[in-house]
């Protein structure tokens, strides 16, 4: 939480924060900022003191609605800084985010940048820094960061504004059932309006406008699949494939709030119509694997060692893992699940990369998602909650049926 803060950067040895870029789809400065309609700022981190926003003029009434203390970047003017700096305007932002942080207090010892910036002036300016500020380290950080940690737990704000876009994405996902089970049918296809067969990339535009009308975004895409495609984890699907009985269809919905806020993330494989044995088989064996790896998740529980859990069930069944196989292509072919927030995948990661290092915490808000995969039998299954992390367990923010079988007239 952003209460740990202060604690993290302790602990990493650091003596402040940089974050820079927009408050908008930038998920560093939006944890400080909210999306709030910046189009570029620098944020500064003192340990110790309280965060300052160096913004544009323009903006000022968006920066003071932050609710932090905001400096203008007319505080240094740019034309004395081309002049000092011979007309080099990459010398001159130089210049100018050394005043910034002589102004916080920040002219030497270690401090972690991070945002989205386009990289090439700022890479400039930066070398340029750090010969006007020697005693200044300038430290880039993993996936692993004090700021990622400090994501990795959500305060209950935070959790709510993730139940709300879970709201509005289970209401869409409730519209998308009643569209595709009142579907006329002409042999094993669904029907379009004009009579034609009814096409994936018909029903994936609807769903991302039925978002859209409710007022969250899609950044991150959606995944929407049938078939072989379902096989494929992060398939996209094929537009031109026809929805038909009897095969697995796969939706991973993952909006977010407008302008780069939180996110949720959803997964369900339904077959219209019925589902074959080697369906219905492979539908309970990923059901069966996501129920015992939720019993086992408390507070305390390693990624890594969840991981694993799932690696031994599927394994014990006879599907190829990536921990049997890291090249596999067939059977469990992903990480069980990553934080949500203001990414769509943060800390804490539930893989095997690092065990014992993702540790579920109370307030940690993750998902949970199991899957098989056999594109060369045209089929793949994935079943995906998000969940919060209490002190009994991991429990869904919102909670939606998992039926495999979905009737169609007729």
């Amino acid at each position: 939480m952003k209460s740990d803060l202060e604690q993290l950067l302790g602990e990493r040895g650091l003596d402040g924060l940089w974050v820079t870029g927009a408050a908008q789809n930038n998920p560093a400065m939006v944890y400080f900022t909210g999306a709030a309609l910046i189009t570029g700022a620098d944020l500064l981190v003192r340990r110790g003191a309280p965060p300052v926003l160096f913004h544009h003029l323009m903006e000022r009434d968006a920066a003071a609605a932050t609710g932090l203390k905001t400096i203008t970047y007319q505080r240094y003017p740019m034309q004395p800084l081309l002049r000092e700096a011979g007309g080099d305007r990459v010398r001159a932002a130089a210049l100018r985010a050394a005043r910034m942080l002589a102004e916080v207090g920040l002219t030497s010892g270690r401090v972690a940048i991070c945002g989205q910036v386009e990289i090439g002036p700022v890479w400039g300016a930066l070398n340029a820094l750090t010969g006007l500020l020697p005693g200044l380290e300038l430290v880039g950080e993993g996936d692993d960061s004090v700021l990622m940690q400090a994501r990795a737990t959500k305060d209950p704000a935070e959790v709510e504004r993730i139940r709300q876009v879970g709201k509005i994405t289970l209401a869409v996902v409730d519209e998308l059932l009643n569209y595709l089970t009142t579907r006329p049918l002409r042999g094993e296809s669904l029907l379009d309006q004009d009579g034609s067969p009814l096409r994936m990339g018909a029903v994936k535009e609807k769903i991302e406008l039925w978002l859209l009308e409710r007022g969250l975004d899609v950044p991150e895409g959606t995944i929407f699949s049938i078939g072989r495609a379902a096989g494929i984890p992060h398939s996209s699907g094929d537009p031109s494939d026809p929805l038909v009985l009897g095969k697995t269809l796969l939706l991973d919905i993952f909006p977010a709030e407008r302008r780069g806020g939180y996110f949720f993330d959803f997964t369900r494989t339904w077959c219209l119509g019925y589902a074959p044995e080697a369906v219905q088989d492979l539908y309970e064996q990923v059901e069966g694997v996501y129920s015992q790896v939720r019993a086992r998740a408390f507070p305390g529980s390693a990624g890594g060692v969840l991981q694993d859990l799932a690696c031994d069930l599927f394994e014990s069944r006879g599907h190829a893992t990536l921990r049997t196989d890291p090249q596999t292509e067939s059977g469990y072919v992903h990480g069980l699940g990553h934080g949500v927030g203001l990414n769509i995948h943060e800390a804490p990661w539930l893989t095997g990369a690092a065990p014992g290092a993702d540790i579920l915490r109370v307030g940690s808000v993750v998902t949970l998602e199991p899957g098989l995969y056999y594109p060369e039998r045209e089929m793949g299954v994935r079943l995906e909650d998000t969940l919060l992390v209490d002190e009994t367990g991991a429990v869904p923010l919102l909670e939606y049926p998992k039926e495999l079988v979905l009737p169609v007239p007729g």
